[in-house]
């Protein structure tokens, strides 16, 4: 605990020698029990509801951006606050509570999470902690991710938590751990808290075995995880990834336009319009996809066919430098094994 104070008043100190200003509420640093955290931290609502989100930033998670690069939110009931994701390192889990204790006293009466990967899910060991453990529900699928179902999964899980305790400490580190689900569902689920009814949707394996949407329908709010993205490029690079279930599932999401107002992607902007965010989700996709085909089928090298790629609509897209690169040889793999 003391080496994380002194880093968290050494980053401090930095930030005012370099003239970042920290007055702001939304930009000084904050200490809690996993290390402080000096990221801007605004909560969002959505429109004149009781939903709220927070927006990562884009990019790889690290140290100068402490981990914070996905998106989480919730819905205020007359019983409770339900959450969907938690960020991804207990000390911005942390914030995320703090910012929730802001709107209101309520207790957490669930979690859930739209897929296990550790951007969406390291918070949690805050809301276990200091929330009053409340349940955690994820798709059924998630469970391999833990070792619940598939070894090679809890392995990396493994790895992935050893790599976040070196490029993320001390906001990760050695008393970090996975918290398994409480609860899990299969294809939907539809409950009601507080005067709220809720629906979830299993769309997986698309970006990640357990990917699941949740429908708040008294709002018309969708939290989309990491099936959609809003205006940033999605990450394709995993071979947990199915392009085709992926396409089902905005196919779906599409499908859902009379009952949305809003989209809450797992990366990036909130969008009022959702043919929109899954538009430019489908899009991108489906053009890597069918310049890596032609690649392929031409029998073009990787690194000749990325280079003669036309990346012009999309260089300037956050993430364009961090994940598409690794995107497209994905995908180009794929069309190999396709292809023989």
């Amino acid at each position: 605990m003391l080496k994380k104070i002194l880093i968290g008043s050494l980053l401090t100190i930095a930030a005012l020698y370099l003239g970042t200003p920290l007055a702001a509420a939304e930009t000084r640093a904050v200490e809690t029990p996993y290390g402080a955290v000096t990221q801007p931290f605004k909560l969002h609502q959505v429109g004149d509801t009781p939903v709220y989100y927070i927006v990562g930033k884009s990019g790889v998670p690290d140290a100068v951006n402490e981990g914070h690069t996905s998106n989480a939110g919730f819905v205020v009931t007359s019983e409770g606050v339900v959450v969907f994701d938690v960020l991804g390192t207990p000390a911005l889990g942390y914030r995320m509570l703090q910012r929730i204790r802001e709107v209101t006293e309520l207790p957490i009466k669930l979690i859930v999470i739209s897929h296990y990967h550790a951007d969406h899910i390291y918070g949690l060991q805050a809301f276990k902690q200091h929330a009053g453990d409340p349940p955690v529900l994820a798709h059924r699928g998630t469970l391999g991710y833990v070792g619940g179902s598939s070894g090679s999964q809890g392995e990396d899980a493994e790895r992935r938590l050893a790599q976040r305790r070196e490029a993320l400490f001390p906001w990760v580190d050695e008393n970090t751990y996975i918290v398994v689900p409480d609860q899990v569902f299969d294809d939907d689920k539809q409950f009601r808290i507080g005067g709220v009814d809720f629906e979830l949707k299993y769309l997986g394996p698309a970006h990640a075995p357990g990917d699941a949407v949740m429908l708040v329908h008294n709002y018309g709010v969708l939290f989309g995880g990491d099936v959609l993205y809003g205006g940033r490029i999605p990450f394709l690079d995993s071979p947990e990834t199915d392009v085709g279930k992926w396409m089902e599932g905005l196919a779906y999401i599409a499908g859902l336009k009379e009952q949305v107002r809003y989209i809450v992607p797992g990366h990036g902007s909130l969008s009022d319009n959702a043919q929109e965010v899954v538009n430019t989700t489908r899009d991108y996709i489906l053009y890597v996809q069918a310049a890596m085909a032609v690649a392929v089928k031409e029998m073009v090298p990787f690194d000749e066919a990325y280079e003669n790629t036309d990346w012009s609509r999309y260089e300037n897209m956050p993430a364009f430098a961090a994940s598409n690169r690794g995107n497209a040889y994905r995908i180009y793999l794929e069309e190999e094994a396709k292809a023989f």
